[in-house]
């Protein structure tokens, strides 16, 4: 299967994409994108791995699955456009960081530039149907990024993983 994604991440993950649980996850998301509005739109399902390269990443933030408001997921976890009201899971994150760091609470909720720095945003599941969180979970996203995950540890050293609500703690 012909997946678009950074070329390191695609030669790193190759053997996923032809696994009977990966083609069918696919079906999965292309029939639930032309039956339901679903989050990211398409392009952006797999920009966690386009803006942090598998050579560069060196910490992973793990959340549960993508924002499902209009206009909210853009493919990282825990991130939205910039001139996107932040949801109230972003809000809490950049709370804490304003009060353990004192850092200026960000008007940007969109972390690009953590990722472009070697932070991976990864959601358990990359996709969402429309306000209805955890809607795409256990249909095979969570093998792929289990297979992230495994695929991280075993190549790479000194690697920190963030995980970010009850749900990432339990990966």
């Amino acid at each position: 299967m012909n997946v678009r994604m950074e070329s390191g991440w695609k030669s790193q993950l190759k053997p996923e994409f032809e696994k009977p649980y990966f083609t069918e996850l696919i079906q999965f998301v292309k029939e639930e994108y032309s039956q339901h509005t679903c989050y990211p739109k398409g392009s952006d399902i797999f920009a966690a791995f386009d803006h942090c390269t598998f050579e560069n990443t060196k910490v992973v933030i793990l959340g549960q699955d993508p924002y499902h408001g209009p206009g909210q997921a853009n493919g990282l976890c825990f991130s939205v456009k910039d001139g996107i009201p932040h949801p109230p899971s972003l809000v809490n994150i950049f709370k804490e960081i304003e009060n353990d760091l004192q850092q200026p609470y960000p008007k940007s909720g969109n972390p690009e530039r953590w990722a472009d720095q070697g932070v991976l945003l990864l959601n358990a599941a990359l996709t969402v149907r429309a306000h209805q969180a955890g809607s795409h979970q256990g249909k095979g996203w969570e093998t792929f990024t289990d297979a992230v995950i495994k695929t991280l540890s075993n190549k790479k050293e000194h690697i920190v993983f963030l995980l970010w609500g009850g749900y990432a703690k339990k990966k």
